[in-house]
């Protein structure tokens, strides 16, 4: 888990929030976390990642297993997948520009937002592969591990809105990620608007679910007075409630369920909040930076 927070990151830059005041003065009480994501091996040498957060320098630094180890220049880095095009799992491609080769996937859809924005040509062609990949299609993101990726329902990136916003469409703008290895599956999910019944029927008896956890309760940053959208505007399901995501996951068969992308703004991050606990009882695990997960 490179980062677990959702945009903004945790303390966020200019938010004086409970948690963030928190995140700032009781480190042991609130983890500090960056923005979404996550690295993945098979064999610990060879690596991918999916989405690349601003702080990827960062998170990249303070993983060994993600240093150069041969000659001059070098990086385990082979692959990169993005499930949306946020600022939050775009904008660390900027920094992945020192001519070492590696593959970008993503839908057709994402990869044309890249290509309209000409800053992202600093990531050179003859370096840097990008590779379209279809709906509930399955690719070898690194050798030996199956990916598939499909339609989630989400929304538009905030940057790409128009004067209408869809919010739960399912297409190439929000993706979730199956990971197969060894007859295990592994969801990574980190924007869902819903739980529709197809979604369920897919996730039933996976080993182990990263699920969207951005906000504890729909109108949360509305109350803490740091915003006006609703969970559901910003195109996520919130935790709680009758059709929060832990009711709506109650039912199903998982093995470890684990929320990620967490707003900064969420009290679930306040290790001894009773939202926490509330999680917990329910058998959710809190992602934080530096989390490891073993099939």
């Amino acid at each position: 888990m490179l980062g677990a927070a959702a945009g903004g990151g945790l303390p966020q830059w200019n938010c004086r929030c409970e948690v963030c005041r928190l995140a700032r003065t009781e480190p042991n009480r609130v983890k500090p976390r960056t923005q979404s994501s996550i690295a993945v091996s098979v064999d610990g040498q060879r690596w991918a990642l999916i989405n690349c957060a601003p702080e990827i320098l960062t998170q990249l630094h303070r993983e060994p297993a993600l240093h150069p180890c041969e000659g001059e220049r070098h990086t385990p880095i082979e692959a990169v997948l993005l499930t949306n095009g946020d600022v939050d799992h775009v904008a660390g491609l900027l920094s992945l520009r020192e001519r070492s080769p590696w593959r970008l996937y993503a839908t057709p859809e994402i990869h044309g937002v890249l290509r309209n924005n000409p800053i992202f040509n600093v990531l050179a062609p003859d370096c840097v592969e990008r590779l379209d990949v279809a709906l509930d299609s399955h690719i070898e993101l690194l050798p030996g591990l199956l990916v598939r990726i499909f339609a989630v329902p989400g929304k538009t990136a905030l940057y790409l809105e128009g004067d209408e916003v869809e919010i739960g469409a399912e297409g190439e703008a929000t993706i979730g990620v199956e990971f197969a290895l060894h007859g295990q599956r592994i969801y990574y999910i980190p924007g869902c608007a819903t739980l529709t019944p197809g979604l369920a029927a897919r996730l039933e008896g996976a080993d182990a679910l990263l699920f969207d956890g951005t906000l504890w309760r729909d109108d949360e940053m509305i109350i803490a007075g740091v915003g006006q959208k609703t969970g559901q505007r910003m195109g996520h399901m919130s935790m709680s409630g009758t059709d929060g995501s832990i009711a709506a996951l109650a039912g199903l068969n998982l093995g470890r369920r684990i929320f990620v992308h967490i707003n900064n703004t969420n009290p679930v991050l306040i290790e001894d909040s009773p939202e926490r606990r509330e999680a917990e009882q329910a058998g959710w695990e809190i992602a934080f930076d530096g989390m490891e997960i073993e099939p």
